[in-house]
């Protein structure tokens, strides 16, 4: 079944549910006006009945009893029939003792009639499943407003360059689409033409625009800001990331979680403990008491209907549809549901360097000046003046780092060894120690053996022959990083980096963010060997990497966390998936699993500890003091029981 189909039925049983209330509602005034009970407690006299008035009663009843009782008999006749007696089974036999105890009372048997007590249980009943259907939908309500970001159409560019708007299911691979100011993006593809600003919140829960240019990637569903662009298409349909999210959330919120077990067999016992219970209430004041028939049935059924495991039963799984949901609409998607509960319990977490606690580009990190006569601006500025025509990484770093860029003539590239040109007249070389070493220049500075002790890479900077500063490079760290691995350290866990790099480059990194430990120069094929090597240690470990060349190290992990995969979700040996390359979002997938689990704990204290304390008072243990529930009471109080716990779990969070 589709996400459109379950929603429908979902919306379908809402409006039943309402719709029988409603009715219900309506026939139980009359009820209560023809009831004997009623005219005693507000001492109405005789002349305001008439003949034939408690068959009156007894037909309303019947209509109330097989109309707004039917989900509830339904339900009783299937658990039944597959002996697992549960919420169903209580509410089926409490209401069917009532009525048919207070049928026999209209045709002869002595005793009181509970057409009222029937008639408002069955309200309140109603009444509560309504509030509880509502609250399950709105629980899902994220993943709605997923399946509803796509647009209906798109504006297909012809090859002619006329346009036309066609279905969305009519895009093909590599089709040309214009997209407008404002307008959503109908498909997963690159941007050839323009430049615009793209909102991905409700994809990544990324709240700033990201800026968008030709050859960037951009998402379906996420909206078009203020330019407009020429989009080919490279996803469509099921193959798109926001179909993939949709799945992955469909899959999680319907996985079964291992609380949810111990939540279903506590249930199952829950129904047993109320039929025996009401049993033993109905026996006890029947035979140890002098008691009426009529009031140990009372008691009997307030027991039965104030013990249905309904709060029970519901504890978790609307945690797990609420934390599934609000993970998605924050780009962590869950694809193990058992691995993201059991990722609260994680002590050790393990790092991939490259791509995850840094961007995977080189940056400029130290400029030095070895001249009088130039500033470490002045130096950046004309290396990336001459940097601006080369495409070697290292290149692009200086230019993205400078001010500055000045034209350059007579330029030439050094084959491994750098480049050269004039620059304001002035001959300017960026090149490597290589270059230095063959043409006999020594440097002997120890701000430049710090750089070189740091394992960054080191370009010299020569101005009309003269050795005139240095500029170092490194794998820039992400400005999250520092902070990320202080809350993993704050929450009590190991903090780990593993890296093909070298000891030196590993050492610098570690230093700078606060690492605990330093796995240096492994091999991707060794990986998995050192997670392995982490968990014969005693910890349970979590393994967060690009997703990629660090798939066996996530598939050995305890938990494997796939950082950073963009549009690619179907990483298949992530447990979990998270879109952006931001490592705090790693932070925050293992708070959201302990938030999670404390709101099941608390969903389930609530639920049991609540029975714990109904089914005694339930059965008439505070009757000597004045105190005894109705059934309709009874009702209340186990809807409002089912109510706080839906209410505490759409109260989850995650911390932004």
């Amino acid at each position: 079944m589709n996400t459109h189909d379950e929603h429908h039925s979902h919306e379908h049983m809402v409006r039943d549910f309402k719709r029988r209330f409603w009715v219900c509602l309506i026939l139980t005034i009359p009820v209560v006006l023809l009831s004997p009970m009623i005219h005693r407690f507000f001492n109405i006299h005789e002349d305001v009945t008439f003949l034939g008035d408690i068959y009156l009663l007894f037909a309303l009843s019947s209509i109330i009893f097989f109309y707004g009782g039917w989900p509830f008999l339904k339900g009783c006749v299937k658990e039944l029939s597959k002996l697992s007696p549960g919420m169903m089974t209580l509410i089926g036999l409490a209401i069917s003792v009532a009525y048919v105890y207070s049928a026999a009372v209209v045709f002869g048997l002595g005793g009181k009639m509970f057409f009222w007590e029937l008639a408002s249980l069955i309200d309140i009943m109603l009444l509560g499943h309504w509030i509880e259907m509502r609250s399950v939908m709105g629980a899902g309500k994220a993943l709605e407003q997923l399946a509803k970001l796509m647009p209906s159409d798109a504006h297909k560019i012809r090859e002619d360059g006329s346009v036309v708007d066609i279905p969305l299911t009519d895009l093909q691979h590599n089709d040309r689409v214009l997209v407008k100011p404002g307008e959503k993006v109908p498909a997963d593809g690159k941007i050839i033409k323009g430049n615009t600003s793209v909102n991905e919140s409700m994809l990544t829960g990324e709240s700033k625009p990201v800026v968008k240019a030709q050859e960037d990637k951009v998402i379906g569903g996420s909206v078009n800001g203020e330019g407009s662009f020429t989009l080919e298409v490279k996803k469509t349909g099921e193959e798109s990331f926001l179909s993939q999210v949709i799945d992955l959330v469909k899959a999680a919120q319907s996985s079964k979680s291992k609380t949810q077990d111990l939540a279903n067999r506590a249930a199952f016992w829950l129904t047993i403990v109320a039929i025996f219970g009401g049993v033993v209430t109905f026996l006890g004041w029947l035979v140890l008491s002098d008691q009426t028939l009529a009031f140990a049935l009372e008691r009997t059924v307030t027991v039965m209907v104030i013990t249905c495991p309904h709060a029970l039963g519901l504890a978790v799984p609307l945690v797990v549809a609420v934390s599934t949901a609000i993970a998605a609409g924050n780009g962590l998607l869950i694809r193990n549901r058992i691995a993201f509960e059991n990722s609260r319990n994680i002590d050790a977490i393990v790092f991939d360097k490259t791509g995850t606690l840094t961007k995977g580009e080189f940056g400029v990190t130290d400029t030095i000046s070895l001249s009088d006569n130039y500033s470490t601006e002045d130096l950046l500025n004309y290396a990336a003046s001459v940097e601006a025509h080369s495409e070697h990484p290292i290149a692009k770093g200086i230019v993205k780092s400078a001010d500055k860029r000045w034209e350059v003539d007579q330029f030439k590239a050094i084959p491994g060894k750098g480049a050269q040109g004039k620059v304001q007249g002035k001959s300017i070389l960026t090149v490597s120690p290589g270059y230095l070493r063959e043409n006999n220049l020594t440097v002997e500075d120890s701000r430049i053996e710090q750089l070189n002790e740091e394992g960054k890479t080191v370009i010299y900077v020569l101005i009309n022959d003269e050795l005139a500063g240095a500029i170092a490079l490194a794998d820039l760290l992400r400005p999250e990083t520092k902070e990320a691995i202080q809350g993993f350290k704050d929450m009590g866990i190991r903090c780990l980096m593993l890296t093909g790099d070298n000891q030196k480059v590993a050492k610098w990194v570690a230093q700078r963010i606060g690492l605990d430990e330093v796995i240096a120069e492994v091999l991707p094929q060794q990986k998995s060997e050192k997670i392995k090597e982490v968990q014969q240690r005693g910890f349970i470990v979590a393994m967060t990497g690009d997703g990629v060349n660090d798939a066996p190290a996530l598939a050995q992990a305890d938990v494997g966390i796939a950082i950073g995969a963009g549009t690619d979700v179907a990483v298949e040996t992530a447990d979990i998936i998270l879109v952006k390359s931001n490592p705090l979002d790693a932070l925050a997938i293992i708070e959201l699993s302990r938030a999670t689990y404390n709101k099941m704990i608390q969903n389930l204290v609530w639920a049991t500890g609540y029975n714990a304390f109904a089914i005694p008072i339930a059965a008439g243990a505070l009757y000597t003091y004045g105190i005894v529930l109705s059934p309709a009471v009874a009702a209340i109080l186990m809807s409002l029981s089912t109510v706080i716990c839906a209410i505490n779990a759409k109260i989850l969070t995650i911390k932004k």
